[in-house]
C-alpha cells in the first residue's frame, strides 16, 4: 500500500515541478522581454542605426530562454530525461539530425542571421520587391521578415525567400530620392513657358530638396533641371528632375507638383495633348424596291 502511494506522491511532485518550471520560464521570458524593450526604446532614441540587430537579438534571447527552460522541465520526467540531456549536452548533434527534417526552418534562421550581419535592409527601411510588393520593414525575426505595406497590411516573408530576391531599398546608404516629372505638351504650345512653369512649381514646393553642391550653385545650376527628352508623335515630352529628402516626401511632392502644373498650364494656355479621333460614317445605298 505504501509503494503505490509513494509513486503517486512522486508523480504529483514531478508534475508540479514541471508545471512550476514551465510557468517560471514563461514569466522570466516576459520580464526579460519587457526590460529589453525598455532598454531598446532608450537606445534607439539615441541611435537608430542598430535597431535591426537589437530586434533580432531579442528574438534570439527569447528562443534561448524557452529552449533552456523547457529542456530543464523535461529533465524531471523520467521517460523524457535522456531527451533533455541530449538537447543540452548534444545540441550540435541534434541540430544536424533536426536539420534534415527542418531544412527550410533552419534555412530561414541562417538567412535571418546573414540579413542582420550584411544589412541589405533594416527596420524602418522602405523596400520594393521584384514581385511588386512594397512597404516598410517592421520586424526581422528568426524565421521571417515583416513588411507593412501602404495599406497598413503586414506581408510575412520567410527570410530564406527574401534574402534571394532583388530589392529596391530607398533608404540604403542614402535616403534622398529623385523624382522624374514627365509631362507632354502640344507642338503648338510655348516650350520655354512650359519649362518655366514646371521649374517654378517644383522649386516653390516646400518638400523640394536642394542637393546642389557649392560648385553647382556658384555655376548657376538651377535647383530643378527641366529638359526636352522626346519629340513624340503628338507631344513634346518634358522632364524635370526634382529631389526630396526621402521616399515619403517624394511621393507627396510628385502628386502636388503634377496638380499645380496642370492648373498653371490651364491658366497660361499650355496644352497637354490627348488622343483625338475623327469618325466618319459612310452612307449605305439601299437598292430600289422596284
Amino acid at each position: 500500500m505504501e509503494e503505490p502511494l509513494r509513486l503517486l506522491t512522486d508523480n504529483y511532485a514531478t508534475f508540479f515541478k514541471v508545471l512550476f518550471i514551465v510557468a517560471g520560464t514563461i514569466l522570466l521570458a516576459k520580464v526579460i522581454n519587457a526590460l529589453y524593450r525598455k532598454f531598446l526604446l532608450r537606445t534607439t532614441e539615441r541611435n537608430d542605426e542598430h535597431l535591426t540587430t537589437f530586434k533580432f537579438l531579442e528574438h534570439t534571447i527569447m528562443a534561448g530562454i524557452y529552449l533552456a527552460g523547457f529542456s530543464y522541465a523535461i529533465s524531471f520526467i523520467p521517460i523524457m530525461k535522456p531527451i533533455a540531456q541530449s538537447i543540452v549536452a548534444g545540441a550540435g548533434i541534434i541540430a544536424i539530425a533536426v536539420g534534415f527534417a527542418a531544412q527550410q526552418s533552419l534555412g530561414n534562421i541562417v538567412s535571418g542571421v546573414f540579413i542582420v550581419i550584411s544589412k541589405p535592409y533594416q527596420i524602418n527601411d522602405r523596400i520594393s520587391m521584384n514581385d511588386g510588393q512594397r512597404g516598410v520593414v517592421e520586424d526581422i525575426s528568426l524565421r521571417h521578415t515583416v513588411i507593412r505595406n501602404f495599406e497598413n497590411q503586414r506581408i510575412i516573408i520567410p527570410n530564406s525567400i527574401i534574402s534571394n530576391q532583388v530589392l529596391i531599398n530607398s533608404n540604403y546608404s542614402d535616403s534622398m530620392i529623385c523624382r522624374l516629372i514627365n509631362i507632354g505638351i502640344s507642338y503648338e504650345s510655348d516650350i520655354d513657358l512650359a519649362k518655366k512653369i514646371i521649374r517654378e512649381e517644383a522649386e516653390n514646393h516646400p518638400l523640394t530638396f536642394d542637393n546642389r553642391s557649392k560648385e553647382d550653385k556658384n555655376d548657376g545650376k538651377p535647383l530643378v533641371m527641366v529638359r526636352v527628352v522626346l519629340l513624340n508623335e503628338s507631344s513634346v515630352d518634358l522632364r524635370a528632375w526634382v529631389w526630396a529628402e526621402n521616399a515619403a516626401d517624394a511621393f507627396v511632392l510628385e502628386c502636388d507638383i503634377l496638380e499645380s502644373i496642370k492648373k498653371r498650364f490651364d491658366r497660361e494656355g499650355v496644352v497637354i495633348p490627348f488622343p483625338q479621333r475623327t469618325i466618319s460614317y459612310l452612307k449605305s445605298e439601299k437598292p430600289n424596291a422596284n
